[in-house]
């Protein structure tokens, strides 16, 4: 063991600005002896210590600091102190006072940091030219709010960059804010190539904790390099293949220079070539909007570069394919009747195969190519029909052709109102519901007020009638007539206060069973509770065996004088049945 006092605290403490630092004093004294006082002091920029405690066996002292209100005593003396800021990195010691063996010391250096925030690149917002005589400004980077001060370098494709003279050159500044962080900007000059278009550049902002380098990375940026063109592009969108009638088509004119030429546009018309610039002027985009046939032929672009007046031009030959004279015929070509037969044909040109496909109306598909046979028309059924002509070669290169049948047929009544409950006097509807074409005429056999509605191929009639005598017992008579046919339907009235009349004696019938029902229950339940039908197992009996004796006879009593009565009763029958066995 020890001989004499001991300290020991950490060298070093490192905590990041904002947090809580926590500084730890441990000692040692001789035989387990108690500490006289504990002191802990911070050294200032004079090197001069302010005490910052006293501690005694009689109680904990702080004193009127800078850090009131910051600091805080553990349970074992270690000393914390909370939002730690950039001015709290110093030295903090440890005093403990031991009476007979004397005083001993120690301290720790609070080192403070603050991770710098990810690094701001800004490229340069111009162009730069391969052709510029003076370094240009490539980005410049920035990183704020770190302590200690870091350290920025530049990077090109991954690799880093050093300075060069008269090629690379790195300039940077350093700042220390109000509250005691740092800011750092660099900005990276350096020459650029026609392959730097595709290149990209990045800084890394450098900085120590806890004793390791780390690092971090801006994001990666590339600039605007400007350079001359060497070879002309045209194309069409979408593709010169798939273009059909009525798209919007786009002639696209690009150079592998940059900023890009002057461009023109011609259409060749024959053997002369016609000037379009005037519509979309040097823009490099010529849009044609819903293109037929006349735009198809050869188109060409022309480019300028105003440097050194150079031309360059490409040439792209226009397709626009297209269907025409879609067409549908209809055999035979008479008047079609119900039952009947036809065949649809349909027909069209284009510039590529061709497709045909039949569909109802719903949009149901009902057969693949240009033929379609129906049989056993009728009107009742959907007659619209659709010839759809495609090119399976050109997606969306498709028309349509609509055909309607008109099938004739007699009238058919599809719902009437009958038979109708009605009460003599009263104003009732009658309703009666047809189907026919040609559209047929509905007819009443009585007088009223009529209203009629069609619903497609469907005709009803709403008739609104006073019921008298007459028509109660006759009813009324539905008439549909077309040129096809004539069909009629009888409506039945039926007298609603004699149907009530007789419904009034089945109730009666049924209320006077269920009471007969009722009273036999009673009765049955009324001979069971007096013991004339016994049950149980001493006095079981089946009552619909004819081998039961009728000479017995089973008494309930509930009294004593019934009791004396009941055995009399029991004596003269005992005697009767000694007679009888004799």
């Amino acid at each position: 063991a020890a001989s004499r006092l001991e300290i020991s605290m950490p060298a070093v403490v490192e905590v990041e600005v904002g947090d809580t630092a926590r500084i730890e004093c441990n000692f040692y004294i001789p035989e387990n002896a108690s500490y006289t006082y504990i002191d802990w002091f911070y050294v200032d920029r004079s090197n001069r210590q302010v005490r910052l405690y006293h501690v005694t066996s009689s109680g904990v002292l702080e004193d009127d600091t800078e850090y009131k209100k910051r600091l805080s005593l553990g349970e074992d003396k270690a000393l914390s102190i909370s939002a730690v800021t950039v001015q709290d990195a110093r030295t903090f010691v440890c005093q403990v006072g031991a009476g007979s063996y004397g005083v001993g010391e120690n301290s720790t250096e609070l080192s403070v940091y603050k991770v710098p925030k990810t690094p701001e690149i800004e490229p340069n917002s111009g162009g730069i030219s391969v052709h510029s005589t003076d370094i240009p400004e490539i980005a410049k980077c920035l990183s704020k709010n770190s302590f200690p001060p870091p350290n920025i370098t530049w990077h090109k494709n991954g690799m880093q960059l050093h300075e060069q003279e008269n090629a690379v050159s790195i300039q940077s500044t350093l700042t220390r804010e109000s509250s005691g962080l740092y800011t750092v900007s660099s900005t990276l000059y350096a020459p650029v190539t026609r392959d730097d278009r595709h290149s990209s550049y990045h800084c890394t902002v450098h900085y120590w904790l806890r004793g390791h380098s780390r690092a971090l990375e801006s994001r990666r940026v590339k600039v605007n390099v400007f350079y001359p063109a060497e070879h002309l592009k045209l194309q069409v969108l979408p593709s010169s293949a798939l273009v059909k009638e009525g798209d919007n088509v786009t002639l696209v004119c690009e150079s592998d220079g940059n900023p890009q030429p002057v461009f023109s546009f011609y259409k060749k018309n024959l053997d002369e070539w016609q000037d379009l610039s005037s519509t979309e002027p040097q823009s490099g985009v010529l849009t044609l909007h819903n293109v037929n046939k006349s735009n198809a032929g050869m188109y060409k672009c022309q480019s300028l570069d105003l440097d050194d007046l150079s031309q360059i031009e490409e040439a792209v030959d226009l397709v626009v394919n297209y269907i025409d004279g879609v067409n549908v015929e209809m055999e035979p070509s008479s008047t079609l009747l119900e039952g009947q037969s036809v065949t649809l044909s349909c027909d069209a040109r284009g510039t590529v195969d061709l497709a045909y496909q039949w569909s109802d109306e719903n949009g149901r598909k009902l057969k693949e190519g240009n033929q379609l046979f129906l049989s056993n028309l009728t009107f009742e059924t959907s007659n619209t029909y659709s010839c759809r002509v495609m090119a399976p070669s050109v997606p969306g290169l498709e028309q349509s052709k609509k055909v309607s049948l008109a099938v004739e047929g007699k009238p058919r009544i599809v719902a009437i109102s009958s038979p109708l409950y009605v009460r003599q006097d009263e104003l009732i509807n009658l309703t009666c519901k047809a189907i026919a074409f040609p559209r047929p005429t509905i007819q009443w056999n009585v007088n009223g007020t009529a209203h009629e509605y069609m619903d497609n191929q469907h005709i009803t009639s709403n008739l609104t009638v006073r019921v008298s005598h007459d028509l109660l017992q006759a009813g009324a008579i539905c008439r549909v007539v077309n040129r096809q046919g004539t069909i009629e339907k009888h409506i039945q009235l039926l007298d609603q206060k004699s149907t009530a009349e007789s419904q009034g004696v089945i109730i009666v019938a049924i209320i006077v069973a269920i009471l007969v029902v009722a009273v036999l229950g009673a009765v049955i339940y009324f001979l069971h509770k007096k013991g004339k039908i016994p049950c149980g197992r001493a006095g079981k009996q089946d009552i619909t065996k004819p081998e039961a004796r009728k000479d017995k006879i089973v008494v309930e009593v509930k009294s004593d004088k019934v009791s004396e009565e009941a055995g009399l009763l029991q004596g003269a029958n005992g005697e009767r049945r000694a007679a009888a066995d004799q």
